[in-house]
């Protein structure tokens, strides 16, 4: 509908909208001269983007992913490099389709042009990579793609920032969803593009620990559970007692933090990626130890944090159960709520001091990976797998470790329900498919 609109307006409408676009797409424009695209057209009526945008994305599920890693030779990792060389471009070209469909003044936001000029970029690079035919073109490739994640670090604070700026001019749901189909579709191309440097790694044998034995390139085929929820408990003890102080007023209880325990199917294993189970159990543990001190300000003991293991035939479950007086708040009128995006829902989206610290971080060099590894520093564990104190470096509060953990649990058809018992605690109830056979959640 863009592209029939665009090629019906006048020069002189075309003029205008060339006049009118952000400075990011004049600077992109000024890149693109020398093959004589103008801004507008680029913007609406590119034939390649065209092309790639109409092409639908081959989705995977986890058993695919594990079922063709698992032995791997020169010829599947060639042809592992050529789908992501392939694949990569129409799920980014779909995303560029979203953007263009928003409001002028949301495309214009601060955060959301800069994340446009960066997919265009990435779009148009991988769409001119050409073939690759031996290991060390795979090589090549795979230095190709680490650079593009390293220089997208900065979409997630980018596209929160934006969004929220644009909370005013769209409506809630509008707003989620098209969040949603951005953060979801970056988690794939991650996975694909990490996947495969993890599978070329391997083969190269430049990993051969015991846990690169275990693992069919990021997916963990024997990931136990208990270990992951230990791990990410000891990461989070390891902070000072009055790291929360500067967000919560008042003076907080030195008391250590909460204990965890564990309880239930404790021996679960299933096959799943690391990065993401941890990442979910690392923020719903850290909001239930930020919420339980704040509850009980003056306690010599804090109340510990229960996790509940559940191991079915087909799903994997966590309950984490908190005595951190629950969610609601005047913010807040339900705990599904804290997923959203928009100031309507969510009145915390357009505080100051959450949009400092997006521009903060939107800025940096370091960006947002939404990982459990860019918050512990450059730390070297010992024997035990233990931290020094100084080497948790949590992100700031942005507000977005609850939804980026909702998108993570549902991203392979899991789900993440929030129950808040007001004034007492929280239960948070995390399924995760057991079998792999669920397709990647993207939505065209």
């Amino acid at each position: 509908m863009l592209a029939s609109r665009a090629s019906s307006m006048s020069a002189g409408q075309t003029l205008l909208r060339k006049a009118s676009l952000p400075a990011s797409a004049h600077r992109l424009s000024s890149r693109n001269s020398s093959r004589g695209i103008s801004t507008a057209v680029h913007f609406y009526q590119n034939k390649h983007l065209e092309a790639y945008a109409s092409k639908p994305a081959t989705r995977l599920t986890l058993r695919q992913l594990v079922y063709f890693g698992k032995y791997m030779n020169e010829e599947r990792l060639i042809k592992s490099a050529n789908y992501v060389r392939t694949e990569l471009p129409v799920r980014i070209a779909h995303r560029l389709r979203d953007m263009q469909a928003l409001p002028y003044v949301v495309v214009t936001q601060e955060g959301v042009a800069k994340v446009y000029e960066l997919y265009w970029n990435a779009f148009d690079k991988f769409r001119r990579y050409p073939e690759i035919t031996t290991l060390e073109e795979n090589d090549a490739f795979c230095e190709f793609v680490r650079g593009l994640l390293n220089e997208h670090k900065s979409v997630i604070p980018n596209l929160s920032l934006g969004l929220s700026l644009s909370s005013p001019y769209l409506l809630p749901d509008r707003l989620d969803t098209f969040m949603r189909r951005m953060l979801v579709s970056r988690i794939s191309r991650r996975v694909l593009a990490e996947h495969h440097i993890a599978l070329t790694t391997f083969v190269k044998g430049q990993d051969r620990s015991l846990e690169a034995q275990e693992n069919v390139g990021i997916i963990s085929t024997g990931l136990k559970v208990q270990d992951s929820i230990e791990k990410c408990t000891r990461y989070l003890r390891k902070r000072p007692r009055n790291v929360e102080e500067d967000v919560i007023s008042g003076p907080l209880s030195d008391a250590d933090w909460s204990e965890v325990v564990v309880d239930g199917h404790k021996d679960t294993r299933f096959a799943y990626i690391r990065e993401h189970l941890e990442y979910i159990i690392f923020e719903l543990l850290k909001n239930s130890f930020r919420a339980t001190r704040a509850k009980h300000p003056t306690a010599s003991v804090l109340p510990p944090i229960r996790v509940t293991v559940v191991a079915s035939d087909n799903d994997v479950y966590l309950r984490i159960s908190d005595q951190g007086g629950g969610l609601v708040s005047p913010e807040i009128k339900s705990p599904s709520d804290l997923f959203s995006f928009s100031h309507v829902r969510n009145a915390t989206r357009l505080a100051d001091a959450r949009l400092g610290a997006l521009r903060t971080l939107s800025s940096s060099q370091h960006g947002m990976t939404a990982t459990v590894s860019e918050q512990i520093g450059k730390w070297q564990p010992d024997s035990d797998g233990d931290v020094p104190a100084d080497g948790v470096n949590l992100h700031p509060r942005i507000g977005i470790g609850l939804p980026m953990s909702n998108i993570y649990a549902t991203y392979f058809g899991g789900s993440l329900e929030l129950v808040s018992l007001d004034g007492y605690g929280t239960d948070v109830y995390v399924r995760l498919p057991k079998l792999g056979k669920n397709l990647e959640g993207i939505e065209l």
